[in-house]
Protein backbone atom coordinates (compact mmCIF):
# COMPACT_ATOMS: atom_id res chain seq x y z
CA UNK A 1 0.00 0.00 0.00
CA UNK A 2 1.84 3.30 1.11
CA UNK A 3 4.84 4.80 3.11
CA UNK A 4 6.19 3.83 6.15
CA UNK A 5 5.70 4.86 9.97
CA UNK A 6 8.83 6.01 11.38
CA UNK A 7 9.07 3.97 14.13
CA UNK A 8 12.73 3.36 14.32
CA UNK A 9 14.46 0.33 15.49
CA UNK A 10 16.94 1.25 18.12
CA UNK A 11 21.08 1.21 17.37
CA UNK A 12 22.52 -0.13 14.16
CA UNK A 13 22.50 -3.51 12.38
CA UNK A 14 26.21 -5.22 12.47
CA UNK A 15 25.71 -8.86 11.62
CA UNK A 16 27.26 -10.46 8.89
CA UNK A 17 25.81 -11.04 5.64
CA UNK A 18 23.38 -14.15 5.22
CA UNK A 19 22.84 -16.42 2.07
CA UNK A 20 19.24 -13.87 1.49
CA UNK A 21 21.44 -11.49 -0.88
CA UNK A 22 24.84 -11.66 -0.03
CA UNK A 23 27.40 -10.66 -3.24
CA UNK A 24 29.18 -12.81 -4.72
CA UNK A 25 29.80 -16.42 -5.51
CA UNK A 26 26.65 -18.45 -6.44
CA UNK A 27 23.81 -17.48 -8.75
CA UNK A 28 21.62 -14.35 -8.49
CA UNK A 29 18.21 -14.41 -7.86
CA UNK A 30 15.56 -12.24 -8.08
CA UNK A 31 14.12 -12.03 -4.35
CA UNK A 32 10.11 -10.44 -3.63
CA UNK A 33 11.35 -8.31 -0.32
CA UNK A 34 7.73 -7.92 2.14
CA UNK A 35 8.09 -5.02 4.09
CA UNK A 36 6.13 -3.03 7.01
CA UNK A 37 2.86 -2.10 6.52
CA UNK A 38 3.48 0.49 9.19
CA UNK A 39 5.21 -0.10 11.97
CA UNK A 40 9.01 -0.26 11.31
CA UNK A 41 9.67 -2.89 14.73
CA UNK A 42 7.60 -5.89 12.11
CA UNK A 43 10.88 -5.70 10.10
CA UNK A 44 13.01 -9.19 10.08
CA UNK A 45 16.76 -9.86 9.98
CA UNK A 46 16.50 -11.00 6.92
CA UNK A 47 14.84 -7.91 5.57
CA UNK A 48 17.70 -6.25 7.19
CA UNK A 49 20.77 -8.18 5.43
CA UNK A 50 18.89 -7.98 2.24
CA UNK A 51 18.71 -4.32 2.39
CA UNK A 52 22.27 -4.47 3.10
CA UNK A 53 24.08 -6.88 0.61
CA UNK A 54 21.66 -6.98 -2.24
CA UNK A 55 23.64 -6.04 -5.42
CA UNK A 56 20.27 -4.09 -6.85
CA UNK A 57 17.20 -2.98 -5.10
CA UNK A 58 14.27 -2.44 -7.35
CA UNK A 59 12.22 -0.13 -5.47
CA UNK A 60 8.87 1.76 -6.03
CA UNK A 61 9.90 5.40 -4.23
CA UNK A 62 13.87 5.94 -3.30
CA UNK A 63 13.23 8.56 -1.15
CA UNK A 64 10.57 5.74 0.98
CA UNK A 65 13.64 3.29 0.65
CA UNK A 66 16.01 5.32 2.16
CA UNK A 67 13.27 6.50 4.87
CA UNK A 68 13.18 2.23 5.62
CA UNK A 69 16.99 1.93 5.72
CA UNK A 70 17.59 4.91 8.34
CA UNK A 71 14.51 3.80 10.25
CA UNK A 72 16.29 -0.02 10.67
CA UNK A 73 19.90 1.86 11.35
CA UNK A 74 21.11 -0.08 7.39
CA UNK A 75 23.24 1.12 5.35
CA UNK A 76 22.23 0.44 1.73
CA UNK A 77 25.61 -0.19 -0.32
CA UNK A 78 23.64 -1.81 -3.68
CA UNK A 79 22.74 0.09 -6.40
CA UNK A 80 19.27 1.84 -6.47
CA UNK A 81 16.37 1.35 -9.50
CA UNK A 82 12.93 2.46 -9.86
CA UNK A 83 10.41 0.02 -10.39
CA UNK A 84 6.97 1.14 -10.38
CA UNK A 85 3.49 0.65 -12.39
CA UNK A 86 4.58 2.77 -15.36
CA UNK A 87 8.06 1.13 -15.86
CA UNK A 88 7.85 -2.27 -14.67
CA UNK A 89 7.66 -3.86 -17.77
CA UNK A 90 10.36 -2.24 -19.34
CA UNK A 91 12.36 -2.43 -16.72
CA UNK A 92 11.78 -6.57 -16.15
CA UNK A 93 14.70 -6.80 -19.44
CA UNK A 94 17.26 -5.02 -17.33
CA UNK A 95 16.96 -6.75 -14.08
CA UNK A 96 16.99 -9.77 -15.08
CA UNK A 97 19.94 -9.64 -17.05
CA UNK A 98 21.64 -8.33 -13.59
CA UNK A 99 20.88 -11.66 -12.77
CA UNK A 100 21.83 -13.70 -15.21
CA UNK A 101 25.57 -11.90 -14.41
CA UNK A 102 25.22 -13.22 -10.90
CA UNK A 103 23.60 -10.34 -8.80
CA UNK A 104 20.98 -10.56 -6.44
CA UNK A 105 18.18 -8.34 -7.34
CA UNK A 106 15.99 -7.44 -4.37
CA UNK A 107 12.52 -6.34 -5.45
CA UNK A 108 10.56 -4.01 -2.75
CA UNK A 109 7.21 -1.72 -3.07
CA UNK A 110 6.68 0.74 -0.60
CA UNK A 111 5.07 -1.37 2.03
CA UNK A 112 3.94 -4.83 1.90
CA UNK A 113 4.39 -7.82 -0.73
CA UNK A 114 5.00 -6.71 -4.23
CA UNK A 115 3.34 -8.45 -6.53
CA UNK A 116 -0.53 -8.15 -4.66
CA UNK A 117 -1.76 -4.93 -5.83
CA UNK A 118 2.37 -3.91 -6.01
CA UNK A 119 4.96 -3.61 -8.82
CA UNK A 120 6.66 -7.18 -9.09
CA UNK A 121 4.69 -9.14 -10.87
CA UNK A 122 5.98 -9.24 -14.88
CA UNK A 123 9.23 -9.65 -13.25
CA UNK A 124 8.87 -12.44 -11.38
CA UNK A 125 6.86 -14.16 -14.36
CA UNK A 126 9.73 -13.20 -16.81
CA UNK A 127 12.24 -14.51 -14.30
CA UNK A 128 10.00 -17.81 -13.85
CA UNK A 129 9.99 -18.17 -17.78
CA UNK A 130 13.28 -17.69 -17.97
CA UNK A 131 14.41 -20.33 -15.40
CA UNK A 132 16.58 -17.62 -12.98
CA UNK A 133 15.83 -18.37 -9.53
CA UNK A 134 13.23 -16.39 -7.55
CA UNK A 135 12.60 -16.44 -3.74
CA UNK A 136 10.53 -14.73 -1.18
CA UNK A 137 11.55 -12.84 1.91
CA UNK A 138 8.10 -12.91 3.51
CA UNK A 139 6.89 -10.00 5.51
CA UNK A 140 3.37 -8.23 7.07
CA UNK A 141 0.48 -8.60 4.41
CA UNK A 142 -2.69 -5.62 4.61
CA UNK A 143 -4.34 -8.30 3.01
CA UNK A 144 -3.82 -11.08 5.84
CA UNK A 145 -3.70 -8.54 8.49
CA UNK A 146 -7.17 -7.30 8.01
CA UNK A 147 -8.23 -10.54 7.33
CA UNK A 148 -7.12 -11.59 10.77
CA UNK A 149 -8.83 -9.22 12.70
CA UNK A 150 -11.78 -8.40 10.85
CA UNK A 151 -14.08 -11.55 12.89
CA UNK A 152 -15.74 -12.64 9.44
CA UNK A 153 -14.33 -16.43 8.27
CA UNK A 154 -10.65 -16.71 7.23
CA UNK A 155 -11.18 -20.58 6.14
CA UNK A 156 -11.51 -19.20 2.51
CA UNK A 157 -10.93 -16.03 1.38
CA UNK A 158 -10.65 -13.62 -2.22
CA UNK A 159 -8.69 -10.32 -2.42
CA UNK A 160 -10.11 -8.22 -4.83
CA UNK A 161 -7.55 -5.50 -4.92
CA UNK A 162 -9.23 -2.02 -5.77
CA UNK A 163 -12.44 -1.78 -7.48
CA UNK A 164 -12.89 -0.04 -10.44
CA UNK A 165 -13.08 3.37 -10.29
CA UNK A 166 -15.64 4.19 -13.27
CA UNK A 167 -19.38 3.31 -12.18
CA UNK A 168 -20.09 1.12 -14.71
CA UNK A 169 -16.87 -1.18 -14.34
CA UNK A 170 -18.00 -1.20 -10.40
CA UNK A 171 -21.04 -2.21 -10.64
CA UNK A 172 -20.61 -4.82 -12.80
CA UNK A 173 -17.43 -6.67 -10.80
CA UNK A 174 -19.56 -6.09 -7.87
CA UNK A 175 -22.45 -8.23 -9.46
CA UNK A 176 -20.30 -10.48 -10.23
CA UNK A 177 -19.04 -11.24 -6.66
CA UNK A 178 -23.11 -10.77 -5.18
CA UNK A 179 -23.30 -14.87 -5.05
CA UNK A 180 -19.37 -15.12 -4.00
CA UNK A 181 -19.52 -17.50 -0.74
CA UNK A 182 -15.83 -16.23 0.15
CA UNK A 183 -15.01 -13.41 2.42
CA UNK A 184 -13.57 -10.68 0.44
CA UNK A 185 -10.70 -8.15 0.85
CA UNK A 186 -10.68 -4.77 -1.08
CA UNK A 187 -8.22 -2.05 -1.02
CA UNK A 188 -9.63 1.54 -0.85
CA UNK A 189 -8.33 5.09 -0.67
CA UNK A 190 -9.50 6.75 2.05
CA UNK A 191 -11.43 9.82 0.23
CA UNK A 192 -13.10 7.07 -1.79
CA UNK A 193 -14.24 5.24 1.01
CA UNK A 194 -17.84 6.32 1.34
CA UNK A 195 -18.83 5.79 -2.28
CA UNK A 196 -17.09 2.22 -2.36
CA UNK A 197 -18.97 1.10 1.13
CA UNK A 198 -22.08 2.51 -1.18
CA UNK A 199 -21.45 0.49 -4.32
CA UNK A 200 -21.08 -2.41 -1.69
CA UNK A 201 -24.07 -2.06 -0.24
CA UNK A 202 -26.07 -1.44 -2.95
CA UNK A 203 -24.72 -4.48 -4.54
CA UNK A 204 -24.79 -7.08 -2.08
CA UNK A 205 -27.15 -5.70 0.61
CA UNK A 206 -27.13 -3.29 3.80
CA UNK A 207 -27.00 -6.22 6.09
CA UNK A 208 -24.29 -8.03 4.62
CA UNK A 209 -21.73 -7.88 7.48
CA UNK A 210 -18.20 -6.47 6.59
CA UNK A 211 -15.37 -4.30 8.25
CA UNK A 212 -13.47 -1.29 8.03
CA UNK A 213 -9.73 -1.62 9.01
CA UNK A 214 -7.75 1.54 9.08
CA UNK A 215 -3.85 2.30 9.79
CA UNK A 216 -3.19 -1.52 11.22
CA UNK A 217 -0.19 -1.54 13.03
CA UNK A 218 -0.06 1.81 13.34
CA UNK A 219 -0.68 4.29 16.54
CA UNK A 220 -3.76 5.09 15.39
CA UNK A 221 -5.04 1.43 14.34
CA UNK A 222 -8.79 0.88 14.14
CA UNK A 223 -11.20 -1.64 13.02
CA UNK A 224 -14.79 -0.96 12.50
CA UNK A 225 -16.90 -3.74 12.54
CA UNK A 226 -20.64 -3.74 11.31
CA UNK A 227 -22.95 -4.22 8.88
CA UNK A 228 -22.84 -2.44 5.27
CA UNK A 229 -25.54 -0.03 6.42
CA UNK A 230 -23.64 1.36 9.40
CA UNK A 231 -20.24 1.19 7.89
CA UNK A 232 -21.76 3.61 5.08
CA UNK A 233 -23.53 6.06 7.56
CA UNK A 234 -20.54 5.96 9.38
CA UNK A 235 -17.93 6.73 6.69
CA UNK A 236 -20.13 9.12 5.08
CA UNK A 237 -19.90 11.06 8.16
CA UNK A 238 -16.37 11.09 9.49
CA UNK A 239 -13.43 12.83 7.27
CA UNK A 240 -11.84 9.03 7.17
CA UNK A 241 -7.88 9.19 6.68
CA UNK A 242 -4.47 6.67 7.09
CA UNK A 243 -4.49 3.34 4.62
CA UNK A 244 -7.60 1.36 4.56
CA UNK A 245 -8.45 -2.62 3.69
CA UNK A 246 -12.09 -3.17 4.00
CA UNK A 247 -13.09 -6.62 4.53
CA UNK A 248 -16.49 -8.08 3.67
CA UNK A 249 -18.33 -11.33 4.17
CA UNK A 250 -19.04 -13.66 1.77
CA UNK A 251 -22.70 -14.81 0.70
CA UNK A 252 -24.92 -17.73 2.54
CA UNK A 253 -25.05 -20.50 0.38
CA UNK A 254 -28.57 -21.07 -1.52
CA UNK A 255 -30.44 -23.47 -0.25
CA UNK A 256 -30.54 -27.10 -2.45
CA UNK A 257 -33.60 -27.31 -3.99
CA UNK A 258 -35.79 -30.19 -3.13
CA UNK A 259 -35.87 -33.02 -5.54
CA UNK A 260 -39.33 -32.81 -6.68
CA UNK A 261 -39.01 -29.33 -8.06
CA UNK A 262 -35.96 -30.89 -10.17
CA UNK A 263 -38.81 -33.19 -12.07
CA UNK A 264 -39.31 -31.23 -15.18
CA UNK A 265 -35.46 -30.98 -15.65
CA UNK A 266 -34.54 -34.62 -15.37
CA UNK A 267 -37.64 -35.31 -17.75
CA UNK A 268 -36.60 -32.22 -20.58
CA UNK A 269 -32.74 -34.02 -20.22
CA UNK A 270 -34.11 -37.30 -21.24
CA UNK A 271 -36.42 -36.00 -24.02
CA UNK A 272 -33.68 -33.72 -25.34
CA UNK A 273 -30.81 -35.70 -25.13
CA UNK A 274 -32.47 -39.06 -25.76
CA UNK A 275 -30.74 -40.61 -22.74
CA UNK A 276 -31.90 -43.22 -19.99
CA UNK A 277 -33.48 -41.75 -16.98
CA UNK A 278 -30.89 -42.74 -13.96
CA UNK A 279 -28.29 -41.23 -16.19
CA UNK A 280 -30.34 -37.78 -16.39
CA UNK A 281 -30.78 -37.82 -12.68
CA UNK A 282 -27.25 -38.64 -11.98
CA UNK A 283 -26.49 -35.40 -13.81
CA UNK A 284 -29.20 -33.18 -12.70
CA UNK A 285 -28.28 -34.06 -9.59
CA UNK A 286 -24.68 -33.49 -9.40
CA UNK A 287 -25.08 -30.01 -10.78
CA UNK A 288 -27.93 -28.70 -8.31
CA UNK A 289 -26.06 -30.80 -5.77
CA UNK A 290 -28.93 -32.93 -4.13
CA UNK A 291 -29.34 -36.66 -3.80
CA UNK A 292 -29.69 -39.06 -6.97
CA UNK A 293 -31.45 -41.59 -5.51
CA UNK A 294 -34.01 -39.13 -3.91
CA UNK A 295 -34.22 -37.44 -7.42
CA UNK A 296 -34.56 -40.27 -9.28
CA UNK A 297 -37.33 -41.72 -7.01
CA UNK A 298 -39.16 -38.21 -7.30
CA UNK A 299 -39.49 -38.99 -10.95
CA UNK A 300 -40.44 -42.10 -10.79
CA UNK A 301 -43.70 -41.22 -7.87
CA UNK A 302 -44.37 -38.02 -10.53
CA UNK A 303 -44.29 -40.15 -13.53
CA UNK A 304 -46.96 -42.65 -11.06
CA UNK A 305 -48.95 -39.73 -10.59
CA UNK A 306 -49.41 -39.01 -14.42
Amino acid sequence: MNSHASTPSSGSDEQAPTEDGPRGGGPGAVVVVGTPIGNLSDASQRLKDVLRTADVLAVEDTRTLHRLATGLGVTVSGRIVTHHEHNENSRAGELLDEVRAGRTVAVLSDAGMPTVSDPGFPLVRAAAEAELPVSVLPGPSAVLAALAVSGLPTDRFTFEGFLPRKTGERAAHLAALAQEPRTMVFYESPHRLAEMLTAVRDALGGDRRAAVCRELTKLHEEVLRDDLDGLVAWATGNQVRGEIVVVVHGAAPAPAPEPEDLVGEVEALVASHEIKLKAAARQVATDRGVSTRRLYDAVIAARGRA
